[in-house]
């Protein structure tokens, strides 16, 4: 009526030798297929070449072995009829009182597949002849992702609309056997035993999941950046890969219920390229060109460029140009030249109204003179620009 556990753990040759006839998983599996026929091993103390029988079916005695990373599922007519996800040796029998249906660990999968088992289980008596299928429980790499076009999505950080084309690579989990089986895989491969192998080309199923997630991509990069705790910036997805899995995760499941519905789910996500278009390249500059010069570091910039400007005017006839920039600021000093800070904002009070301004009809010799020595020692102009300024300041 169900299965018999003989052992558990992983399994090696020395259980292997015990039976000389058991089914297991395919040699030459890929690491893509998800669901495939269990296959018998005979002869060569158990580890030979399928000698007899038919893949997949299995009857009263038969000894499976499940490996790490795998899980187990009978059908009877289409109708599941056990289901493991535990490693180890089991026997099926159709007589035993002692027998299971259903085996399964503590790990999220199998808290998943508990669920499905309540609503689907089967509740005829298992016949003599059963189909056995393997299903992978570990992630499937190479998935491929990638767009031909631009797709566009809001960005929080830049404040509109941007755009890129991408490409990557995605893997898929099966957390839910059942939901995946009943809901998703098609009859023909439970019927004709096939592997379902997401990398096979003419999988149409695959190339719908891979549709599925290219159309999701847009959401998905509007979800990264508009999360606070990814500081909102587009730079971050090539380094945060399960960060980016998981809004991409969360707008395919939003779109297509990719977990609910079929038992799948993105595990990780790896952004091999992002092409943003030429109006977001050149947003992107400016705004990293505007944050280069935020704060202490815009000072200091600021001030180099007025010590630059202060050199060419020195060129200028006489200290008109010195004057003509307006780099002195008047009676500001050259303390007016720094950025606001915060909430520090210039205050009308700290203006010394007895000394002249720029903004005054004033370009008496002694202002002039005055505006060279305070770019003096603020450092802005070297004492070699300074003293020339002032000879031609004085005529001399």
């Amino acid at each position: 009526m169900g299965l018999i556990r003989a052992a558990s753990g992983a399994i090696g040759g020395t259980l292997a030798d015990q039976w000389i006839d058991f089914y297991t998983v395919p040699q030459d599996i890929s690491q893509t297929a998800a669901i495939f026929p269990a296959v018998l091993r005979s002869t060569n103390a158990g580890r030979g070449s399928n000698t007899k029988a038919s893949d997949g079916i299995i009857t009263n005695g038969s000894k499976i072995i499940i490996p790490e990373g795998y899980g187990l599922l009978t059908f009877q007519d289409g109708e599941l009829t056990s289901l493991v996800t535990v490693p180890g040796a089991y026997i099926w029998d159709t007589e035993a009182l002692d027998t299971k249906s259903i085996f399964i660990d503590g790990d999220i999968v199998s808290l998943l597949v508990k669920q499905s088992w309540q609503r689907f289980r089967y509740g005829g008596r298992p016949s003599s002849q059963q189909v056995a299928l393997f299903v992978s429980l570990k992630e499937m790499p190479n998935n491929r992702f990638g767009t031909q076009n631009t797709i566009y999505w809001d960005d929080a950080y830049l404040n509109t609309q941007v755009g890129a084309t991408t490409r990557g690579t995605y893997t898929i989990k099966i957390v839910d056997p059942i939901l995946f089986t009943r809901r998703f895989l098609p009859a023909s491969f439970l019927q004709n035993q096939k592997a379902f192998d997401f990398l096979d080309p003419d999988n149409e199923i695959a190339n719908q999941l891979f549709n599925e997630v290219v159309g999701s991509l847009a959401a998905a990069f509007s979800i990264y950046t508009n999360d606070p705790n990814k500081s909102n910036r587009i730079s971050s997805i090539q380094r945060d890969s399960i960060g980016f899995s998981s809004s991409l995760s969360k707008a395919v499941e939003d779109a297509f219920q990719w977990s609910t519905e079929r038992g799948l789910a993105i595990v990780k996500v790896a952004i091999l390229g992002i092409d943003y278009d030429e109006q977001t390249k050149s947003l992107l500059a400016t705004v990293q060109r505007a944050d280069a010069l935020a704060g202490a570091r815009g000072n200091i910039n600021l001030q180099a460029s007025v010590a630059a400007g202060l050199e060419a005017a020195g060129s200028v006839d006489g200290a008109t140009g010195l004057l003509g920039l307006g780099l002195a600021t008047g009676s500001l000093g050259i303390e007016g030249l720094k950025q606001p800070d915060g909430d520090n904002k210039p205050n009308s009070t700290d203006v010394h109204t007895d000394k002249p301004t720029l903004s005054q009809p004033n370009d008496s010799l002694m202002v002039r003179l005055e505006q060279l020595k305070q770019a003096l020692d603020a450092d802005l102009i070297s004492q070699s620009d300074y003293n020339d300024a002032k000879k031609k300041a004085l005529g001399i």
